[in-house]
């Protein structure tokens, strides 16, 4: 399901005393979002902020917010989410964003049976895993190109090949 606007991280706290913010970044990595010249306040991006710097530090970034100059502005900003417009991520063709995954159907490509819907995606190292919700519980499967056949977010549809007995008691 393809959003204009994702939530990139949350503001944790504040840094230093001239209104710099610790900033939790829900991705990949903390350099991800130094890619982003303005962030957004809301989910619709109607209200938005633009980001003067942005650096890594650590596992967190440090961000620098247009019009947040004092520690007490910025503390302010405390538990505040902080949204991405998609379009300005600029993915390679074939990657998606988690959120997108979340809710979309798991069909088997080749018979059209729904087999349950992606509720999460787990990092592993070496490859992701979905958790898909079944009508009898919840089933991990690896997101690998051997086993995904397309993946439509727009249309929320993920099309499988699954590994024999993966849904199922079958052997």
């Amino acid at each position: 399901m393809i959003k204009d606007y994702l939530e990139l991280g949350q503001i944790v706290s504040t840094h230093g005393v001239k209104g710099e913010v610790r900033f939790d970044p829900w991705c990949d990595s903390p350099d991800f979002v130094k890619k982003f010249k303005t962030l957004y306040f809301d989910s619709n991006g109607e209200k938005s902020v633009k980001v003067i710097s942005a650096r890594p530090h650590g596992n967190i970034a440090i961000l620098m917010l247009q019009g947040v100059t004092t520690v007490d502005e910025a503390r302010a900003l405390r538990g505040t989410v902080l949204y991405m417009k998609r379009s300005d991520a600029h993915l390679p063709k074939g990657t998606w964003f988690i959120q997108e995954l979340i809710g979309c159907s798991v069909v088997d490509a080749d018979s059209g049976r729904v087999y349950g819907e992606i509720t999460d995606v787990i990092g592993t190292g070496a490859n992701d895993v979905y958790s898909i919700k079944t009508e009898v519980g919840e089933v991990l499967f690896p997101a690998v190109k051997e086993f995904i056949v397309s993946t439509d977010v727009t249309e929320g549809i993920v099309k499988i090949r699954p590994i024999k007995g993966i849904f199922s008691d079958e052997d």
